[in-house]
């Protein structure tokens, strides 16, 4: 039997802060929105482009602040030119990581964390 990984759903807190995140700073977009005033959710789908895999973002209206997991790491994404991805992430709003490498190695990868507080990986394609 064959499974093809199709989605990551994250639960969000401030919708619009989320979305200026992952379209803004990356470049995701926004493929669908569902929204569901009766049961007080949205869903908003984002697919990356080069990949079949969306980030679902669950809004709950009156959600309490979520508690991430000890056993959740981060996202990872691949740029072209880390160092300009870098300088930007570094000018946004968001906290961001130093470059590093491993062992002494030369940098590939930094992090930077979303407003919900999910860290991101962004890796030099190789």
């Amino acid at each position: 039997m064959s499974q093809v990984l199709v989605e990551i759903c994250l639960r969000v807190r401030d919708i619009d802060a989320t979305l200026d995140f992952y379209t803004n700073l990356f470049d995701f977009e926004v493929a669908s929105r569902r929204e569901f005033p009766e049961d007080k959710f949205d869903l908003i789908y984002l697919n990356s482009p080069g990949s079949s895999v969306q980030i679902e973002l669950t809004y709950n209206y009156d959600a309490e602040p979520y508690v991430i997991g000890n056993g959740f790491s981060h996202l990872g994404v691949t740029v072209d030119d880390l160092e300009k991805m870098h300088e930007i992430c570094k000018a946004s709003p968001y906290e961001t990581g130093e470059l590093k490498g491993l062992s002494g190695g030369a940098p590939f990868y930094f992090f930077v964390t979303d407003p919900d507080g999910y860290r991101i990986e962004v890796k030099r394609k190789h």
